[in-house]
């Protein structure tokens, strides 16, 4: 017993969950940015790197609602431990491959669908153990530090891979990889992470596990504030996708093929995304949640996507990329607090695992439209001669990459009308009124609520080595 009460609880707890999971981000990144060297080595194609990011993203999209309803059903920390295992497990079945010189592309796509299945798991667990883990006074600052790590790792993997890369080889980097995996996982067994206290939501949306896969749907679906929320970044993570897809075109178009250039962007994003996790980890954000989402949307369209359109040099494309990467944990924090607050702890993984598919359902949509929009359309006609040149060359240039900066200015500006549009609607700009915060059940309405309605089916009871 005194081994059990001297683990950590509350925000010592999350603390060290969180800098576990800091370590598995940067061994993850680093192999996120050595193995696309060695796939187009290998093949001198981006369609097999495409193809990965697609084996990846696919189970992802799918699973999510599967896996909301399983991770409700079962420990949190567990869930979380599983995801890292499966991670852990993949990598080190390629570094076998590597070892033995049989590895082969199509490995790639079966162990990153493995890994896209799982951590489908990941994110709705870590989410809802933050909710039973510190008061919701501490969401915005848990956020942002969360954010930080990301960020971090964007950061630190690609200079530390890259300096590695050339000693120790892929199969080094795949080490590394395991071994912050293996961190993750025993951080993960130290700490105490509570189940959630019962609540009447989660009580009532007990069934069957296809009954509540389809729960988050109906439950953002009757509110009207959630719903309109999501709205919200599935509009604006369109528009994102929609023009950050060919940012790489857009620099190299337009400094010559120098891709120096396009680092200094990238690094000055993710910067920016540390300062914006470092303010949200010391501030929370906003008193009123739903303005760090709304004007965040509207001032990360102008400052992120808009004036990296009009910028004319590397100089105000890396204060764009900075600006609008600062904003994101201020909008991702903002928004996750609000659905942390409101949401009763035991239906997050559902709701949140639909959350998550309805915001990355985006990204190939967006991909699909942006080839056309640009290569079909916008590239040719913003040329010399071009049909759209005269009329726009004022504000973006005409020439190479000036139809790939239209879209990032329409995209902006559209972005910006998506987030002041909320205010709009009263639905959304006063969901934090509207909304109540969750509640837990007294101890008599618990029992009572226990007892499964006729219509549904009971949830198995959970095992003993799944609880802390």
């Amino acid at each position: 017993m005194d081994g059990v009460t001297k683990r950590p609880t509350g925000m010592r707890a999350f603390l060290v969950m969180w800098s576990g999971q800091l370590v598995s981000l940067l061994g993850s990144a680093m192999t996120g940015f050595a193995l696309p060297i060695y796939i187009f080595g290998e093949t001198e194609r981006v369609q097999e790197l495409a193809l990965l990011g697609l084996a990846f993203m696919l189970p992802l999209i799918v699973f999510s609602p599967l896996a909301g309803s399983i991770v409700d059903r079962y420990s949190r920390k567990w869930m979380m431990i599983l995801s890292d295992l499966a991670a852990g497990l993949t990598t080190i079945v390629v570094l076998l491959l590597v070892w033995t010189g049989e590895l082969e592309i199509w490995h790639l796509y079966i162990t990153n669908a493995i890994n896209g299945t799982f951590q489908t798991l990941q994110w709705p667990a870590y989410s809802a153990a933050i909710s039973v883990m510190i008061p919701k006074e501490q969401y915005g600052r848990a956020h942002g530090l969360s954010t930080l790590a990301g960020s971090g790792s964007n950061i630190f993997a690609p200079l530390l891979a890259g300096a590695l890369l050339g000693f120790i080889g892929l199969e080094g980097i795949l080490l590394i990889d395991v071994i912050t995996f293996v961190a993750a996982i025993g951080t993960l067994l130290f700490v105490v992470v509570p189940d959630p206290p019962r609540t009447a939501e989660g009580q009532a949306g007990q069934g069957s596990i296809w009954r509540e896969s389809a729960y988050g749907f109906v439950y953002i679906w009757k509110r009207p504030s959630l719903l309109g929320l999501q709205l919200v970044f599935f509009a604006g993570n369109f528009m994102m996708t929609l023009a950050f897809t060919a940012l790489a075109a857009l620099i190299l178009y337009r400094t010559n093929q120098n891709a120096q250039v396009f680092s200094w962007v990238a690094a000055a994003g993710a910067v920016g995304g540390v300062a914006g996790g470092l303010l949200m980890s010391a501030w929370g954000g906003p008193r009123r949640r739903v303005n760090g989402v709304l004007l965040g949307w509207a001032l990360s369209g102008l400052l992120g996507m808009t004036l990296m359109g009009v910028g004319p040099a590397w100089p105000v494309w890396a204060a764009a990329a900075f600006l609008g990467n600062l904003l994101g944990p201020i909008i991702d924090g903002s928004n996750q607090a609000i659905w942390q607050a409101k949401v009763a702890p035991d239906v997050q993984g559902r709701v949140f695992s639909v959350r998550r598919l309805i915001a990355w359902a985006t990204v190939p949509l967006a991909n699909l439209l942006v080839i056309p929009l640009t290569d079909g359309w916008l590239e040719p006609a913003m040329r010399a001669g071009g049909g759209l040149a005269d009329r726009f060359g004022w504000l973006v240039g005409a020439g190479p990459g000036s139809g790939i900066a239209l879209v990032f200015v329409f995209a902006g500006l559209l972005a910006t009308l998506v987030g002041l549009s909320g205010y709009l609607f009263p639905a959304v700009r006063d969901a934090e009124e509207r909304l109540p915060d969750h509640t837990e059940l007294a101890p008599a309405e618990a029992a009572v609520a226990t007892a499964p309605a006729p219509e549904t089916e009971p949830l198995p009871a959970p095992e003993s080595a799944f609880s802390d």
